[in-house]
């Protein structure tokens, strides 16, 4: 080989080839790091209902380090998706100077397991809120499905001017649910089978059955949807207040 003037050109432009390649990337590695390539601009797109604006700069501050070529994308949402009340982060470049931080943060719509929050999309997640909000519990993963219920039962209910405040889930799928009305709060155990057929006949015979009771001025405390043709209803006054009167509903009430 060391003889042969054809290999020996060869080798020496494949060589010299490599060198000029390895130049030209740490030439170009230095210019991306250069103060001349840093973000001037940083903006953030929301609005910013509910996250702390202060808490989010620190974090863009101290976690998007980096030039327009050297930042590490991934990386700083990962940092900002991290803040309370973020749901969703997006991050753009635009030449030359300009970083655009979009974020979608969390509606709350009910409490979870007491310690935690759920959206309006099901999502639980760690934040903390001061506003009144309804009381979801139920095994892990089941946010989803307890917030699609609430929606449903909700509307089922509000004609009848009862607001769903709390919802329960055991872990077996049976569903306990507590309202308020005009007259107080009524607690409603619908079980585990054809949950959203039981609570379509509770809310047909209201009005000749609970609403007629709450209208005598007797408060219904709880009712029990779990009957084949019908549901109980406790009512903690009933001996002492109308015993004739309220007999055939205390018992069994039929849809």
């Amino acid at each position: 080989m060391w003889d042969d003037a054809r290999q020996l050109n060869a080798v020496a432009t494949v060589l010299t080839v490599f060198a000029a390649v390895l130049l030209g990337w740490g030439l170009l590695s230095w210019l991306a790091r250069q103060p001349a390539f840093a973000f001037r601009e940083v903006v953030v797109q929301g609005p910013l209902v509910r996250t702390n604006a202060a808490y989010l700069e620190a974090i863009i501050r101290d976690e998007l380090a980096g030039t327009f070529f050297t930042m590490n994308l991934d990386r700083g949402r990962a940092a900002i998706a991290k803040a309370p009340w973020v749901r969703r982060v997006a991050l753009r470049r635009q030449w030359p100077q300009r970083l655009e931080v979009s974020i979608e943060e969390h509606v709350p719509l009910a409490r979870w397991n007491d310690s935690l929050l759920v959206d309006t999309e099901g999502e639980v997640f760690a934040a903390t809120d001061k506003d009144e909000l309804p009381r979801f519990a139920g095994p892990e993963g089941a946010a989803l499905e307890v917030t699609r219920r609430y929606r449903e039962w909700g509307a089922a209910l509000a004609p009848l001017n009862l607001t769903l405040n709390e919802m329960r889930l055991s872990a077996r799928g049976g569903w306990e649910l507590h309202v308020v009305g005009e007259t107080g709060p009524l607690g409603i155990e619908v079980g585990r089978d054809e949950p959203s057929a039981r609570l379509a006949r509770f809310v047909r015979a209201y009005g000749r059955t609970i609403g007629a009771v709450d209208r005598t001025g007797i408060r219904v405390e709880q009712v029990d949807l779990r009957y084949r043709n019908g549901f109980a209803a406790k009512v903690p006054t009933f001996r002492e207040r109308a015993p004739r009167k309220i007999a055939a509903v205390d018992c069994a009430v039929l849809a």
